[in-house]
Order: structure tokens, then sequence, then C-alpha cells
């Protein structure tokens, strides 16, 4: 493909180098020491720091000692920022644009100011970094690719469950991604459970906290442990494709039999479990299916 057939954004021209006009910059999830030294570098010599949230944002520029003058940016005063944003971008001023955490615009603000300076030829570039929906997606023991990242599904049940029947329908053969509310988190599961059926997943919560958790179970097993515990904290679901609810009995036993040699049965649970992605009961109920066999 030729040079002139590109359509790109202007890239550093040594290592060294930072990106010019609208940047985004990825921040940590939780843990303020997830930040790379580029974005440091970044959101210091930027002439102005767009947040969601200046409050949020105050926190993670104190750490670093960045003194960068701020200004909020989010779904209510996107659409009015976008003019005054621009000018600086024309005169030539290098404006980073953060989130109150991960990865700018993804299910967070910023979109329309990307693409109003896209439309103006006006550089924009990017500093990458932590992503909760890719971090859960590694960590939920589910093939990692390929994966459809949904952000937040409707509040209302009515509307969830619609778009989960025309995932159903579509039937994906995608690992699916969402984020979701704490107090949406049980009946959330428990939708999932009734309209894609009985498939494995994983509910990540307050990743890279003090109380980080990953929960692996069926998505009804996950839906009645949360109606008992109430969650807190930033939630991200993950559940298998379609067709993958379900291991030949064969390897599960190969597995259940290589991991019983050489541990005890619960830690054989947890490890066939984490490496399936079935739900933990049927894995357990197995195992000691295979234990009494050999018992006899």
């Amino acid at each position: 493909m030729s040079d002139e057939a590109c359509d790109e954004s202007p890239v550093p021209a040594a290592s060294g180098a930072l990106p010019n006009g609208l940047v985004l910059v990825s921040t940590p999830i939780g843990n303020l020491g997830d930040i790379s030294m580029r974005a440091v570098a970044v959101l210091r010599a930027a002439d102005l720091v767009l947040c969601e949230d200046t409050r949020t944002t105050a926190r993670l520029l104190r750490e670093y000692s960045i003194t960068t003058k701020t200004a909020a940016l989010h779904d209510h005063n996107e659409d009015s920022r976008i003019g005054l944003v621009l000018d600086l971008l024309r005169a030539g001023k290098v404006v980073a644009l953060v989130s109150d955490a991960g990865t700018p615009l993804v299910s967070d603000p910023g979109y329309r100011l990307v693409r109003a300076a896209l439309a103006e030829g006006l550089p924009v570039g990017g500093v990458p970094g932590a992503n909760a929906a890719v971090l859960a997606l590694t960590l939920s023991g589910l093939p990692p690719q390929p994966f459809l990242f949904m952000g937040f599904l409707p509040p209302k049940g009515g509307a969830r469950r619609a778009v989960l029947a025309r995932l159903a329908a579509a039937d994906i053969g995608a690992t699916l991604v969402f984020y979701e509310a704490p107090h949406r988190l049980a009946e959330t599961l428990a939708d999932m459970a009734d309209v894609l059926g009985a498939r494995p997943a994983a509910v990540a919560r307050e990743l890279t906290k003090r109380f980080e958790e990953v929960r692996r179970d069926g998505l009804a097993e996950l839906a009645e442990y949360y109606t008992t515990v109430k969650p807190r904290g930033e939630i991200t679901i993950v559940v298998a494709a379609a067709g993958e609810n379900a291991a030949k009995p064969d390897d599960l036993d190969a597995k259940l039999g290589a991991a019983l040699a050489a541990h005890s049965l619960k830690q054989a649970v947890a490890q066939v479990t984490a490496a399936t992605g079935l739900p933990r009961k049927q894995v357990y109920a197995r195992a000691l299916a295979l234990a009494g066999d050999k018992q006899v």
C-alpha cells in the first residue's frame, strides 16, 4: 500500500519524541503505579489536560507532581467544548485527554471530539496503557481471541434482555466482555444465564486495587453467588462464546487425571476450572467421580 493511500495519525519521529495535537492518554484503572513514563511526560508537557472528572484526575496529577492546567470534558459538555479545543489545536497547542481510569473513549467521553479533530486534519495521537476489559479478558481463563467488547448493557431489564437476545441469535463465536455497575450485577448475570444459556463466565472486580477479585464459574452460579454477596467497585463480566459451554468429556477427564496425580482434590479442581473455564461445580463433581473410581 502506498503512503498516499494511508490515513495515519502523526507518529513521533524518534523513540523519545512525544505526540502533538490531541493526545489520548491512558491512565491507571486503580493502582497509580501502572501509569507509563511516557504518559507522565505527555501530561507534564501538555498545555491542557481534559478530564472526565477533574477531581479524580487531580489525585493522579498530584502523585506525579504534574501541574498542567485541567478542564472537564464529559458527556454533558463535550459538544460545547469541541470548538474551544479545536482552536487550541489549530494554534499548535498540545491537549491531553484522559478519562477517570483506563483508555479514553472506551465507554467514556471523547469520541465526538476525536472525530471533529480528525475531520479538520488536526493531529490525534495516543499513549497506550491500562484497560479493564482487556485485563479481565486475559485473567478470565476463557479464550482471549476473538473477543467482542460490548461496554455497558442497558440498565433496564427489558432492554438488557433484548440486547442479549440479539447476541444469542447471532451465535457469535467470540468471548463477550461487558462492564456493569455493582448494584445491577446479580440481575444482569441472571439475565445472561436465562438468555445466553449455561456458559462459563468470570466476574473481575476492583482490578489492580487492594481488593481485586476474579471469580470464575457458570453464569447461573455467579448470579446465585452475587445475589447473596453484594459486590462493590468497578466490575467487568467476561462470558464464553456460544458453543464454549461444554468441554469434551475425554478432555476434561484427561486434565483432571493429570491434575489429581500431582495435587490435592481441591487444588486439582481449581487448576482445571481455571484452565477450561467450566463451572467449578461441574469440574468438582467430575473430579469426585474420578477420585472415587480410583479408590474402588
